[in-house]
């Protein structure tokens, strides 16, 4: 298998410099209509140095739509990055920054853009020698803390079988870059994304996981045996990263952090820069799930998964679920695809990987979507995040906007 060949199409390798024989990590950066790349690389550049050499790439992409004015900014952003790499490059640590032509209107967007940059990554491994290496995303408005490579590094080396992983992630509440409302909607978006999460946990599902384009890392020999990156124009590290972790070992790094930006934007269909967007235009709270779907679905993994693989009498079975949870399952071929796990499996233990494999992170986001128009209208994030937080054993108090913060850090 060709390692850097992942549906790589018209973009061959851009980077004649020879890599390192060290070479541990490569840090891809997608850079688009950005003004502080040069920001996201200095944090880059005061981290500590780990036990392996690092090589950062930035891929400065536009669309062959795109106005020139975001073109000429492109140029301008590659130019500055381009003199400050030649200038700072360490050692260890080696930026190289790719301009690429324009990207066909078709697939342009972050996706592409990462997957060009992680296939580049592959391809510096298998110079060098080392398939595998690990490839962290990043995203150019982000900043880390100055253990960031080390903890990826470490993470990788203390789990051997680990093929990718999540790192945690905090935006910026506070500060000086941004208007106070921005800080607002970008707590109240956090929240719900800890929500979200945590409540699947709750609930029972196994492969909860946050899934942040700019806080994730891969094995560059497990991102080419799942097809690599994918072109999507959001969404992107959602669909990447849940081909991993139903595979198994997959975590998440909480001994650094990544500190995206909070700034609005409105250049992906959905996302943190749209959701705080929105909140800016619309004012108010922010909506999310009904607790109620979360407890429907808990309903059914507590109380009726562990009898499934050889379950019999499905009308009876369905008289026991919360109708949200039982007239979803019908409409999606429950009975079908429980007779095909069930032939195919011989004790518990089996059925229950093979029904994950179904019953997996699509799958339940179809399920709230589903119960949300037919059944639990979305509520207040504090609300849902205060339900939560009983659930999970914390004090109450009262759940309203002014202690958004508080519920946060909980």
């Amino acid at each position: 298998m060709t390692p850097y060949l992942t549906e790589r199409g018209l973009y061959p390798p851009q980077i004649d410099a020879k890599p390192s024989p060290m070479l541990g990590i490569v840090v891809v950066i997608p850079c688009h209509d950005e003004d502080f790349l040069l920001l996201s690389l200095m944090s880059l550049r005061k981290c500590e140095r780990p036990k392996s050499d690092v090589e950062v790439i930035v891929v400065v992409n536009e669309s062959e739509n795109d106005p020139e004015a975001i073109r000429e900014k492109n140029r301008t952003t590659a130019e500055q990055a381009q003199r400050w790499a030649q200038a700072d490059n360490l050692g260890w640590l080696r930026f190289h920054i790719l301009h690429l032509d324009p990207l066909p209107k078709k697939h342009a967007g972050v996706g592409l853009a990462r997957k060009i940059g992680m296939d580049e990554a592959c391809y510096r491994f298998a110079k060098a020698g080392n398939q595998p290496g690990v490839i962290a995303c990043f995203d150019a408005d982000s900043r880390c803390e100055r253990n960031y490579l080390q903890a990826i590094h470490a993470h990788f080396t203390e789990n051997p079988k680990a093929q990718a992983c999540g790192i945690h992630f905090e935006h910026p509440l506070s500060g000086p870059d941004f208007p106070d409302e921005v800080y607002h909607a970008i707590t109240l978006y956090e929240l719900h994304l800890r929500y979200y999460v945590l409540a699947q946990r709750w609930a029972g599902i196994p492969h909860a996981w946050q899934t942040i384009g700019s806080s994730m890392a891969v094995r560059c020999d497990a991102y080419q045996q799942q097809g690599g990156m994918n072109r999507r124009q959001a969404g992107e590290d959602f669909y990447f990263l849940h081909k991993f972790i139903p595979l198994g070992g997959f975590g998440e790094i909480t001994s650094t952090k990544v500190i995206p930006s909070p700034r609005p934007s409105h250049r992906v269909p959905f996302g943190t820069g749209r959701a705080v967007g929105e909140l800016l235009k619309n004012g108010g709270q922010y909506l999310t799930y009904s607790p109620q779907s979360f407890e429907d679905l808990q309903v059914f993994l507590s109380q009726e998964l562990n009898g499934l693989h050889e379950l019999c009498d499905l009308e009876a079975f369905y008289a026991r679920l919360p109708e949200s949870i039982g007239i979803f399952l019908r409409l999606n071929g429950f009975e079908k695809k429980l007779s095909e796990i069930q032939l195919n499996t011989s004790n518990a233990e089996s059925f229950q990987k093979r029904f994950w494999r179904w019953f997996d992170a699509f799958l339940v986001m179809k399920y709230v979507h589903f119960a949300r128009e037919n059944y639990y209208p979305d509520v207040e994030v504090t609300e849902a995040a205060g339900w939560l937080l009983e659930k999970l054993g914390f004090s109450v108090f009262d759940r309203n906007t002014k202690q958004m913060l508080e519920l946060l850090r909980r």
